[in-house]
């Protein structure tokens, strides 16, 4: 008996522009994926129920009027909230990149009984930042980073600067296994997570170099960098200098996430 393919819900809104891209990448994992409107959604919350993966992509959902990802955040957070729930107390995953870790965030989603323990604020360059980042995995509680121990892979946004509501509970999340991504001098450098990791190693200035958070399960995952741009040896950037690997670094990511049903 041939086991079904875990069902992925890429969630797009206006201005999202990744869906297809990571659509794709799921597909590639094993996955069967669909893109469905904010709107459908909204007018019918139980169609999420149909789903094993609960996937927000990259852009610019609503043209990040007011602040990057905060309009679709502020639907999630006041009309999804029970469906989100029900995805992590089902054993299910959700996976936010780049504006998808801003809805996230800011919704609520990743913060325990709703509360909003960071944000994602404007780089300290005060520009869009596209570029290439070294990315270092810490701890093990994120099963979509399992097997994990560095990846290459693109950024690009100009509100990714992770700041959290203080230091203490930047310490608790980081003791907590939350901060499982963090930015990396390239393996030649160091391999360390020290205050050395500078610009443009750092690209927005987040503290403690956090490039991706998870919640309390390690279900809920959300980073900046964008995985889907990197599955494939010719996404990478000197490719045709010898330096890609047999595939892109973003692979695993998606691998885990469909083999988490498996």
């Amino acid at each position: 008996m041939i086991a079904a393919k875990p069902r992925v819900l890429v969630l797009r809104a206006p201005g999202t522009n990744c869906d297809e891209e990571t659509a794709f990448a799921f597909e590639e994992a094993g996955g069967c994926a669909e893109r469905i409107h904010i709107r459908q959604i909204l007018e019918s919350p139980a169609v999420a129920d149909q789903f094993q993966i609960l996937c927000l992509p990259g852009g610019f959902s609503y043209g990040d009027d007011i602040a990057a990802g905060q309009i679709l955040a502020n639907q999630i957070r006041h009309n999804l909230r029970e469906t989100i729930e029900r995805f992590r107390e089902q054993d299910k995953l959700v996976l936010g990149i780049c504006n998808g870790f801003q809805v996230l965030i800011k919704s609520g989603i990743l913060g325990s009984n709703g509360t909003i323990p960071a944000t994602l604020t404007w780089n300290d360059c005060g520009r869009f930042e596209d570029r290439w980042v070294h990315l270092q995995v810490f701890g093990n509680k994120c099963p979509m980073l399992q097997g994990i121990e560095r990846m290459y892979l693109p950024i690009a946004h100009a509100e990714g600067k992770f700041v959290a509501q203080d230091e203490s509970t930047l310490n608790a999340l980081a003791s907590n296994d939350q901060l499982p991504l963090r930015y990396s001098n390239p393996v030649e450098a160091n391999s360390g997570d020290g205050d050395d990791i500078t610009y443009p190693a750092n690209p927005n200035g987040s503290q403690a170099h956090v490039a991706g958070m998870c919640d309390e399960t390690g279900r809920v995952f959300g980073l900046m960098p964008h995985p889907e741009r990197h599955t494939d040896p010719t996404h990478h950037p000197r490719w045709t200098r010898g330096e890609a690997g047999e595939r892109g670094d973003g692979v695993a990511v998606f691998e885990n996430a469909v083999g988490y049903f498996g």
